[in-house]
């Protein structure tokens, strides 16, 4: 049920804690009257919002950059997609600007907070997104993910993030980050709901250049899997975050999964490159004339991220396309045996102050598990784990190979009615589990042991 306003629920680290209003930050362009979709359609009576990188037509876009602005002339591919399957959309959110970032601070318009302690951020770069449907104000969110934006926020925010397969959904209409890496996301308090956003948004789209259509895995991992895991995972100090990583893999282990414990050090590097390399030259190639034209307008350190992608060649680009092939091979052997990767979300919580005094090293932080998957063409689920001893969430992302979408949904699923947690931060219990789409058998028990 969308709401127009939400009191969040006490936090487990300040039962005290209330507040007023929902936070208009999340919001960049709220209209007064709404989109409402078409009747009978598969989405009929769900509402929805899309972040402010993906074109409404006669909505402006802003890319969170208000000299950037234009007023759309049609819809995203995906949202006439959404629209004509009956959901109704309700606005569009608040982002770091470009999409540029990963805390959900670095925007002209505000700095959207997590939805569960509003002193911290709430990731980005699709924070708004995130922030609205936690909230309860929607029932799904678009966003987009290049670098782990849809998933970073839904983890700090305890919500699922569903980042699908590149070219799944078309890009059509989404202004690009790393046109070749995007992704559109979905972000839900289910991930049956988000497998339902996605069965109705895959289509092909011969004006989309990078969209395809892939062969779908179309059976779940079992009763019996074996998930990789870092060897030595990185938590940057924050114990609480280390301590719920260990049970969500205790939650995995009962359910009939084995971890085996990889070298990270392939992935690790390939998420490196994504900032540190001739590839980061995909940035600027994205806005390149507004950027030459009106640099001053963008603002730190979104403008010198982007800036640094003038300064490589296209020698240096081929150099850097072809480690990135290398390492995809050594990733590649690291599959042997496994059905999927477990990882952190995010390794740690930043608050707003702390991340606005020192934005690129803790940004960094929150993309260390997130940054090499669109990389090397994997789907990716962030699924809420619990919520730590301070009250803060911690998420998990179950990452697959490219086309592994519905298996992921499966097993997210499971994992995620066994925690007990409630809805974002609406207080709300999760609704009964419900079949994957996709999937030709689909296994709706409930694991033997719950971590509420």
């Amino acid at each position: 049920m969308v709401q127009d306003t939400l009191t969040p629920p006490a936090t487990a680290s300040d039962p005290a804690h209330t507040a007023a209003t929902l936070a208009p930050e999340a919001w960049i362009h709220r209209p007064p009257q709404v989109l409402a979709g078409a009747s009978g359609g598969a989405l009929e009576g769900l509402h929805f919002a899309v972040k402010d990188n993906i074109d409404v037509g006669g909505w402006p876009t802003t890319a969170a950059c208000p000299a950037f602005a234009y007023t759309a002339t049609a819809h995203a591919s995906v949202v006439q997609t959404l629209l004509d399957a009956g959901a109704t959309l309700h606005g569009k959110t608040n982002l770091d600007q470009f999409a540029c970032g990963l805390n959900g601070t670095r925007s002209p318009y505000g700095a959207v907070p997590n939805a569960i302690n509003p002193l911290y951020v709430s990731g980005g770069s699709s924070s708004g997104s995130a922030y609205v449907v936690a909230t309860g104000q929607v029932d799904f969110a678009l966003g987009t993910d290049t670098a782990g934006s849809g998933r970073v926020p839904a983890g700090l925010n305890n919500i699922v993030g569903l980042k699908p397969s590149r070219g799944l959904i078309s890009a059509r209409g989404v202004v690009p980050a790393a046109q070749a890496v995007d992704c559109v996301s979905i972000f839900t308090t289910t991930v049956a709901g988000a497998a339902r956003v996605l069965a109705t948004a895959i289509g092909h789209d011969a004006a989309d250049p990078y969209s395809r259509t892939l062969a779908m895995a179309s059976t779940p991992f079992g009763a019996a899997f074996r998930f990789g895991v870092p060897a030595q995972p990185e938590f940057f100090g924050d114990a609480a975050a280390q301590a719920a990583f260990g049970d969500a893999l205790a939650q995995l282990i009962d359910m009939g999964g084995e971890a085996v414990p990889l070298d990270f050090a392939p992935f690790s590097a390939c998420a490196e490159m994504l900032y540190g390399s001739a590839l980061v030259a995909q940035r600027y190639e994205a806005i390149r004339s507004f950027f030459d034209a009106h640099e001053d307008e963008v603002m730190e350190p979104v403008r010198g991220i982007i800036a640094s992608g003038r300064g490589y060649s296209a020698a240096d680009l081929v150099t850097a396309q072809a480690r990135l092939a290398a390492l995809g091979q050594q990733a590649r052997a690291l599959w042997e045996g496994i059905d999927l990767l477990v990882v952190p979300t995010a390794p740690t919580h930043h608050t707003i102050a702390r991340m606005q005094a020192d934005p690129v090293a803790l940004n960094r932080q929150l993309g260390a598990y997130t940054n090499f998957v669109n990389l090397l063409d994997y789907a990716a689920l962030s699924v809420p784990a619990s919520l730590r001893t301070d009250g803060l969430p911690f998420g998990i992302t179950l990452i697959g190979r490219c086309g592994s979408d519905w298996q992921l949904a499966e097993l997210g699923q499971r994992f995620h009615h066994a925690t007990g947690l409630p809805q974002g931060a609406t207080g709300q219990p999760l609704p009964p589990m419900q079949a994957i789409p996709g999937l030709t058998v689909s296994s709706l028990y409930q694991p033997s042991r719950s971590l509420a």
